[in-house]
């Protein structure tokens, strides 16, 4: 009996203690919602504002993201904003990456460590001057696919990512124990063309199947009713974005046309804005951003800065706009954290204006990054590019009677060598024409080995070339990046259209897709070649590989440090550290001279290998071979706008 009765008084004070678990539970699970009675959000029950920055994780090293959302949290914000770039995750169809500075869950988890709640913005466009707005381009080997709509091959290739992407990132929903508030659907929709609801639709379907009823979707649009009026749909709480010198009443009045209660928000409140190669580098005075700042989160707004770090293109991933012109390497976006994450005097203004509104974090804010100027390093030229095929194309070319895309090809980013035979005698110049404007984007001609000059998309369609019948005739196209923003992202590279002679048109093409990175990664190992004889003329040398390499010194403490690479004399091309691909130079046409170099990817206990791919002219035949590395970055040298102006907070991100 009393054995009885122990075990009754132990199942029942387990089954109150379970009870008492529960109910704990229950009264303890978080919850983010619209609060449509009081035009606000609630977060587990009570008001709430969010006052965030962007962040593009796909930007900024995974070695830095710690540094940097720490930063974003001592400034006062309480969310973060970044996109899920599906072209960096799936390059190739079914191929997903998640590791390194793809690692996108560890990225949300440092951030939920940090403070910070995340504003989850996964597409599957994001804009963002990322190339082609994040869409895979090899979505585009059916050639009439309607991008963003309902066509049946685009939304197989989404619903295909979005199975994969949509589950890691629900166990990472606020309502189950992670940073994530909200999450935004497609990406400022109402600019695009086709206003394509039932796609809309089949997006909400898709995202609420994968992460529930309870996480907030919304949409995000710029402020006209047309633009809110095709970018959202029943399901989505309709948010609007702004530049700092817009009329910020009559912006959130759009906004109240389509949502009467919940709580105004500001998805995009840009801090600066985006360069492109030829212009000159654009900034946003800081009194200009704080008086915006000031002003939205005095109406009680939600606000997120756009950008509050903006970060490197590295490798190829800029976008492009049309008329055709690419953005560069960095993507500085004269934002409050510089590329390299630096604390700006905008950042502690914009810190002070949060104080008035909200208690910013107490303690010391993490220092700017030192940097090291390690000085000039002396390079030679190792290789013509068209002498290293067998290197730079181990699968061997492509042969076709008219020339093929880059799609065609598989290649999705970088070069494409295209190569024929000159037909007739061109002893006398002769034009060598893109009629159609086929040349995407940037073509570079030598015949026999001797440079002829440059094509270049919308604005070089023809030049005159020389050379005996059945020279050869080698065309190095650049993808510089698709365009990300409009009707024409799908943005087919390499020769489009066929080339003309004179008035005939060029045939037998043998085409050489080029994997440089993989190249680059093995050292571009020697081999024996038969080649053509080097020539440069006073414009032009045929497209090369410099190499070099320096030592950091172990015995100094805290190197190696960041730093930032310079391009004394030389014209334009890419270049890798260590195998690492930093990404476009073109000092000759500017305003970016410099590129960000991370100190993750050097080294103190090897040489640091310099592989640049110069594609114009080199200074080593007159001046000396060198890059040199400094310690300050020069994003803003002075140019001819040879591209007429755009408009400041025209287009989307």
């Amino acid at each position: 009996m009393a054995s009885f009765v122990g075990v009754f008084c132990l199942s029942h004070l387990l089954f109150l203690t379970i009870i008492s678990t529960l109910t704990w539970t229950v009264s303890a699970k978080r919850t983010f919602q619209i609060d449509y009675e009081n035009n606000c959000f609630k977060k587990d029950g009570e008001s709430f504002r969010y006052i965030s920055g962007s962040i593009h994780y796909s930007r900024v090293p995974h070695y830095y993201w710690k540094d940097r959302l720490l930063k974003m949290y001592m400034a006062g914000l309480n969310a973060v904003q970044t996109y899920v770039p599906w072209n960096f995750h799936e390059v190739m169809p079914k191929k997903f990456v998640f590791d390194g500075d793809r690692d996108l869950e560890h990225f949300l988890q440092l951030a939920n460590d940090s403070g910070l709640l995340v504003i989850l913005r996964p597409g599957p466009y994001i804009c963002a001057e990322w190339d082609m707005g994040s869409l895979p381009a090899w979505i585009l080997k059916k050639d009439s696919v309607v991008l963003r709509s309902s066509d049946p091959d685009y939304l197989a290739a989404v619903d295909q990512w979005m199975n994969v992407l949509l589950p890691k990132i629900r166990p990472l929903l606020y309502n189950n124990g992670g940073p994530i508030i909200s999450v935004q659907v497609e990406n400022e929709y109402g600019s695009y063309f086709a206003c394509d609801h039932d796609y809309l639709r089949h997006l909400v379907k898709l995202f609420r199947y994968h992460l529930g009823d309870e996480v907030v979707l919304f949409s995000t649009d710029g402020s006209s009713l047309h633009n809110v009026q095709c970018g959202t749909v029943d399901g989505l709480y309709a948010a609007v974005d702004f530049g700092p010198t817009e009329n910020i009443t009559k912006c959130f009045e759009v906004q109240r046309h389509f949502e009467p209660k919940g709580p105004l928000i500001n998805s995009e409140l840009y801090t600066g804005w985006l360069d492109h190669w030829g212009e000159k580098h654009q900034v946003v005075a800081t009194s200009v951003i704080t008086r915006a700042l000031d002003t939205v989160l005095g109406l009680g707004a939600n606000v997120n800065m756009y950008m509050f770090i903006g970060g490197t293109n590295f490798g190829y991933w800029n976008g492009a706009n049309t008329p055709y012109a690419a953005q560069p390497t960095s993507y500085d976006y004269d934002a409050p954290l510089s590329e390299a994450g630096d604390l700006t005097v905008k950042y502690f203004a914009i810190r002070e204006v949060i104080r008035k509104y909200k208690k910013v974090p107490d303690g010391p804010i993490p220092p700017s990054v030192p940097k090291f100027a390690y000085g000039p390093v002396p390079l030679k030229r190792q290789h013509i590019l068209s002498e290293m095929l067998d290197v730079l194309c181990p699968s061997g070319p492509v042969k076709s009677v008219y020339p093929l895309n880059f799609v065609q090809l598989n290649q999705y980013f970088g070069f494409v060598l295209y190569r024929t035979l000159l037909p007739k005698d061109c002893s006398s110049p002769t034009s060598l024409s893109s009629p159609l404007n086929g040349v995407h984007d940037r073509a570079y001609i030598t015949v026999d080995g001797v440079p002829q000059g440059v094509l270049e998309r919308d604005k070089m369609l023809s030049i005159n070339i020389t050379g005996k019948s059945g020279a050869t005739l080698d065309i190095l196209v650049e993808n510089q990046g698709r365009v990300n923003f409009g009707k024409y992202i799908n943005d087919f590279k390499g020769l489009v259209t066929n080339l003309t002679l004179g008035k005939d048109f060029l045939t037998g093409w043998t085409m050489y897709p080029l994997d440089i990175d993989d190249a680059v990664g093995q050292e571009l190992k020697e081999k024996s070649h038969k080649s053509f004889l080097s020539s440069t003329s006073s414009t032009f040398s045929a497209p090369a590989f410099y190499i070099g390499s320096f030592d950091i010194p172990s015995g100094i403490p805290d190197l190696p440090q960041d730093t930032f690479i310079n391009f004394p004399g030389w014209t334009k091309g890419q270049i890798w550290i260590n195998g690492f691909n930093l990404g476009r130079y073109w000092p000759a046409r500017g305003p970016q001279i410099t590129l960000y170099v991370p100190r993750h990817i050097l080294s103190t206990s090897a040489p640091n290998n310099i592989t640049v791919l110069e594609l114009e002219k080199s200074p080593c035949d007159v001046k000396p071979c060198v890059v040199e590395f400094v310690d300050t970055p020069v994003l803003n040298a002075t140019v001819s706008n040879i591209f007429p102006r755009r408009k400041f907070f025209a287009g989307g991100h």
